[in-house]
């Protein structure tokens, strides 16, 4: 029998803040050891018990990707607690293209630039180029500081690891302009009111307005998927996946290859390509 609840839960957090994961990255654990908390009340029998968790999760109608990103977590939870089980996970074909309805296209992008320009929200159009030109998650924007601007590149603490990526010259001239229009001498370039760092939600709501603004698709505009669109991009025009591995941070690059899939678009085109059909 294993014990499992809420407490274990709270303590599991705090485990996950001490070691730095993001505060998206917590929600989304947390989110799916509750899953688990009402699938098993009173805690896991054995074994057999457990294992019901995954087809409890596809009754439920989760995706098998879904259900997979579920069952990490769940391990994740189960490790922390010493225990030796774990859930075996779903096997599911990976995808080798890019869902119309979810890829962000170059054009889209500079769509979006241009609606934060033309609205008069030079600091939006300023967080999106700089989620973009340099891969960011949303959380490590507070890493853009007036100091990184004059070293031309910043530091990232993120998950425990530490990286250090380099700022174009275009970019810090756009930021260093933004800033010494709006007094900002040191830390963090992209402040609210009150002089915090701009967090996940304040962006995420920013960025669905603009969506309209700019007419792209409001599921397109999310802060990761200009991190993706760098990622296509960069790997477009290199072909060098162990080296945007390590400029996003990724700790496996199997993780960077989800970010660099074709279009459908582009995968038809080169299907048709093969001439096969007669």
């Amino acid at each position: 029998m294993l014990t499992v609840n809420i407490s274990f839960m709270d303590a599991f957090l705090k485990y996950l803040r001490e070691r730095e994961y993001s505060g998206a990255t917590m929600a989304k654990y947390a989110h799916d050891v509750r899953a688990l908390l009402q699938y098993a009340p009173e805690g896991i029998r054995d074994k057999e018990h457990l294992n019901g968790f995954r087809a409890y999760l596809e009754a439920k109608g989760y995706s098998g990707a879904s259900v997979n990103s579920m069952l990490g977590a769940v391990n994740r939870f189960l490790a922390f607690l010493g225990s030796s089980w774990r859930l075996r996970y779903v096997r599911v074909q990976r995808r080798v293209y890019l869902p119309a309805d979810r890829e962000l296209s170059q054009p889209e992008y500079e769509r979006l630039v241009r609606a934060a320009v033309n609205r008069g929200d030079q600091r939006l159009a300023l967080i999106v180029q700089t989620l973009c030109a340099l891969g960011l998650r949303v959380s490590e924007l507070k890493a853009v500081t007036v100091e990184s601007l004059a070293a031309g590149e910043a530091s990232i603490r993120n998950k425990g690891k530490l990286r250090t990526i380099l700022i174009p010259d275009a970019l810090c001239k756009k930021l260093r302009a933004w800033c010494h229009e709006r007094g900002i001498v040191s830390g963090s370039v992209f402040v609210t009111r009150s002089g915090k760092p701009i967090d996940r939600s304040n962006v995420w709501k920013m960025l669905k307005r603009l969506a309209e603004a700019a007419k792209v698709l409001k599921k397109k505009v999310f802060p990761h998927n200009f991190r993706h669109l760098f990622a296509r991009t960069h790997y477009k025009k290199f072909k060098d996946i162990v080296r945007l591995a390590d400029i996003l941070g990724h700790s496996s690059i199997d993780t960077t290859r989800i970010y660099t899939m074709r279009s459908g678009k582009e995968e038809r085109r080169q299907l048709s390509q093969l001439r096969l059909i007669l």
